[in-house]
Formats: structure tokens, C-alpha cells, sequence
């Protein structure tokens, strides 16, 4: 059975930094392509990053420049870097595993989600 077990959220001040982590079992992890969404109060579950079995990445346009997502195969985890972080980057972080080597597959497994909250 495959498991995606996030961790790492918490509350930041605007600008502050955090690294979120999701470490998964159950599945062939360095085939997989990976990912990172998050879903705000009262809007939609939009994509913030994913990372192809190869290490290829691709970012939201809002998080280009201030995100890293990153994968260690050996440890069979996920990580994104958060850096310079906005109140609007506030959500429940998901990780989510594809059934494929790219982000062009179909959904696999969800996370149950980690909170990040930026406030001052």
C-alpha cells in the first residue's frame, strides 16, 4: 500500500524560509515523478511543483524563483524549499506521487497534507 507521509509545515513570518518533506513508501519511489499542490481556504488545488524520476522540475509562475523541489532517491523523499514566503503562500501543502517517470501521468497517491501559514 502506498504511503505519502508530509511534514515540515508550520507557522513563518512573511519572508521567512521552511522545508517541507514527504517521504514515501509502497511504491518503486526513483520511477515515480513527484509533486508538491497546495489547496488555500475556499480556492481550488493548484499545482506548486513537480519533479520527474530523471530530476527534471517545473514550477508554478508564483513560486518560480522562491521554491525548490527536490528528490533523494536513497531516502525515498520528496522535499520543497520554501524561501521567501508570502501570506499568500498560505495552504494545506499536499504531496502526490504520479503513476509514471513524468508529471504527464495519471495521479497516484496523496499525502494527507501539511499547513503552512505565513502571518506576522
Amino acid at each position: 500500500q502506498v504511503q505519502l507521509v508530509e511534514s515540515g509545515g508550520s507557522l513563518v513570518q512573511p519572508g521567512g524560509s521552511l522545508r517541507l518533506s514527504c517521504a514515501a513508501s509502497g511504491i518503486i519511489f526513483r520511477i515515480n515523478a513527484m509533486g508538491w499542490y497546495r489547496q488555500a481556504p475556499g480556492k481550488q488545488r493548484e499545482l506548486v511543483a513537480h519533479i520527474t524520476s530523471g530530476g527534471n522540475t517545473d514550477y508554478a509562475d508564483s513560486v518560480k524563483g522562491r521554491f525548490t523541489i527536490s528528490r533523494d532517491n536513497a531516502k525515498n523523499t520528496v522535499y520543497l524549499q520554501m524561501t521567501s514566503l508570502k501570506p499568500e503562500d498560505t495552504a494545506v501543502y499536499y504531496c502526490v506521487s504520479y503513476a509514471g517517470s513524468t508529471w504527464s501521468a495519471h495521479f497516484g497517491s496523496w499525502g494527507q497534507g501539511t499547513q503552512v501559514t505565513v502571518s506576522s
